[in-house]
């Protein structure tokens, strides 16, 4: 039942995320929705799963008029986010909006200006931030010393509604940007070391997608400490699903990996459930004795809080509810969202001009 006290939120995009968010809304304590807005009939569909009864909108300027929100969640496709996140704030919104910031550099340091500009809270949807496995996976990545070597990717054997979203977001991104920002955010607080330059190679495995874009890419940074990191993501029906889920980070001391058996099955690369999935995590150990035999047996961490896809985004939203309500300092946050993009944009820029690009 909605108080006076609620953060009255709008949202604005109703698929996966949209979906889960306006669910997380929905449910906790000191939200409440007063609108959803979508082009097509998700809208509705999103409604009735939570049990009618809101406002809905086909336009979002008009929703922003009618409904007064005090936030705004944007859940849409890429190219929208920049003008959509701005306009909020500057009708006074605090804005969650999910990855990435926007669908160029300048367009993500617009919308973090207009943050600053307008004193309200901006929190981009870096899901992975949120679970403790994945905290657990950097933290032991720390210990293993340096030069880091990072070894990461997703790829997904699309098909059906998720073929129809990916060749959407194809139409202003190309995999490794639009999944790349969160692997490459977590390879940025692995290391705590300023990336240097970035090379990536990318192929264009169907007539689907525009010419000139590509829906398989392969990105490789280095850092000034001399780690290393590449990420890997092809989106489409043609993707294999051997070796589509690696998670894996080498240092002096050992190795650690996410070891997710259940996640990393066939037919799981593009079910959004199992792409936080960590199951257990493997700590190797490099000591050895003066005969070259291991000196300690592999760790390995099954964490009891393992959250499923909706707790995650419930945990998001939690952090956004918190940050509004404590003010919350998201300076580094924004910070990273930005950068986590210069960099994924720099690897684009590489696939599509052969070149390695210095950061």
């Amino acid at each position: 039942m909605a108080n006076n006290n609620d953060i009255k939120v709008l949202v604005v995009g109703c698929g996966n995320m949209g979906a889960s968010h306006a669910t997380a809304y929905h449910h906790l304590d000191g939200f409440s929705i007063c609108g959803i807005v979508s082009t097509g009939k998700s809208k509705e569909v999103l409604n009735d799963k939570l049990g009618g009864g809101y406002p809905l909108f086909s336009d979002y300027t008009e929703a922003l008029a009618a409904t007064k929100p005090d936030a705004v969640c944007i859940a849409t496709y890429p190219d929208t986010h920049e003008s959509f996140a701005i306009q909020a704030l500057e009708s006074g919104c605090h804005v969650f909006i999910e990855k990435p910031l926007a669908d160029t550099v300048a367009g993500a340091e617009r919308v973090a200006a207009a943050a600053a500009k307008a004193g309200k809270k901006l929190v981009v949807g870096y899901i992975l931030r949120h679970h403790p496995s994945w905290e657990k996976f950097i933290e032991l990545a720390q210990q293993l010393g340096k030069p880091l070597v990072m070894r990461m990717n997703l790829n997904q054997q699309s098909h059906g509604i998720m073929w129809n979203v990916h060749r959407n977001l194809m139409k202003s991104l190309s995999p490794i940007v639009d999944c790349g920002v969160h692997y490459i955010d977590v390879m940025c607080q692995m290391v705590r070391s300023k990336p240097i330059q970035v090379s990536a190679i990318g192929a264009r495995l169907t007539e689907e997608i525009p010419a000139g874009n590509y829906n398989y890419g392969q990105l490789q940074i280095r850092f000034q400490d001399g780690s290393v990191g590449w990420y890997e993501a092809g989106w489409g029906p043609m993707m294999s699903e051997t070796a589509f889920f690696v998670k894996d980070v080498i240092g002096p001391k050992g190795a650690v990996s996410i070891v997710a058996k259940e996640a990393s099955g066939a037919g799981k690369s593009d079910a959004v459930e199992a792409h936080t999935k960590t199951e257990n995590i493997r700590l190797h150990h490099a000591d050895l004795n003066d005969q070259n035999a291991f000196t300690k047996p592999d760790e390995w961490f099954q964490l009891a809080d393992e959250p499923d896809h909706q707790e995650l985004c419930n945990r998001e939203q939690l952090y956004f509810k918190n940050a509004i309500l404590q003010n919350i300092d998201l300076t580094d946050h924004v910070e990273d969202a930005v950068n986590s993009l210069r960099i994924a944009f720099a690897c684009d820029e590489s696939v599509r001009t052969g070149q390695v690009v210095m950061l």
